[in-house]
């Protein structure tokens, strides 16, 4: 079968045939000349939970930004780099995604202690980040109470947007192999209380102490605007992150 990436569109979820639709990994399994499907066997399983996450999660348009993607994936599995693959994700969970949320919610020192953190490239990088993390998650979730339940939706909206749920999946095995599932959840709720935090203050902002239907709507809105520059900045580097992904042995040398 000729594939002809410029002009395929990728589609949420998984599907019969190219006719019904194609997503990232479904274009994978056709370049291969595999059977159409979404777990082509020639694809390293982190990159393959990475891809499908942001393909999944993502809007139609950030979407198609995958497509070149599609021909890089080829040939990763069994190289040896998973590991490596998924030290990448959480070092990105930990010291991009988490700052990022945290600097909106003006929680700076605890972002840059993140950022100060040596690359989380192995176990024991991972213990010597421990505390720093959940130090940041304690922050976090002091500035996280405050947030709206209309805030609140976005916020969620928000850190998914953002990619930060692709990088999860694909970190898991190193968080699991360091037996530190703790430290990484603490990573994602520091994020996520901070980001509660931003979207609580913007929505307050907009609307005060009003109430009812049109309120609600004010302040999921107000937060939403408040949040997208943060959101774009980490799809941004949740692609640079892909891009050193592919291959982590070129991407450290």
């Amino acid at each position: 079968m000729t594939v002809n990436l410029e002009t395929l569109h990728l589609d949420r979820g998984s599907h019969t045939d190219p006719d019904d639709g194609h997503c990232l990994l479904e274009v994978v399994s056709m370049l291969a000349g595999q059977p159409f499907n979404d777990k082509p066997t020639c694809v390293s399983p982190v990159l393959r939970s990475y891809g499908i996450a942001l393909n999944d999660g993502w809007d139609d348009t950030q979407r198609q930004k995958l497509l070149p993607y599609a021909p890089r994936m080829l040939n990763t599995a069994g190289d040896g780099q998973d590991e490596a693959r998924s030290y990448l994700a959480l070092d990105w969970l930990i010291r991009v995604y988490t700052p990022a949320w945290l600097e909106l919610a003006r929680l700076t020192d605890s972002a840059t202690a993140l950022r100060a953190l040596r690359p989380i490239s192995d176990f024991a990088a991972v213990e010597a980040a421990r505390q720093v993390i959940e130090a940041a998650r304690t922050v976090g979730a002091a500035a996280g109470a405050a947030a709206g339940a209309a805030a609140g939706d976005a916020a969620g909206d928000a850190a998914w947007d953002a990619a930060g749920a692709a990088a999860g999946a694909a970190a898991w095995d190193a968080a699991r192999d360091a037996a530190w599932d703790a430290a990484w959840d603490a990573a994602g709720d520091a994020a996520g209380d901070a980001a509660w935090d931003a979207a609580g203050a913007a929505a307050w902002a907009a609307t005060g102490a009003a109430t009812g239907a049109a309120a609600w709507d004010a302040a999921r809105d107000a937060a939403r605007d408040a949040l997208q520059p943060t959101v774009e900045l980490l799809q941004r580097t949740a692609l640079e992150l892909f891009d050193r992904m592919i291959n982590p042995a070129a991407a450290t040398s």
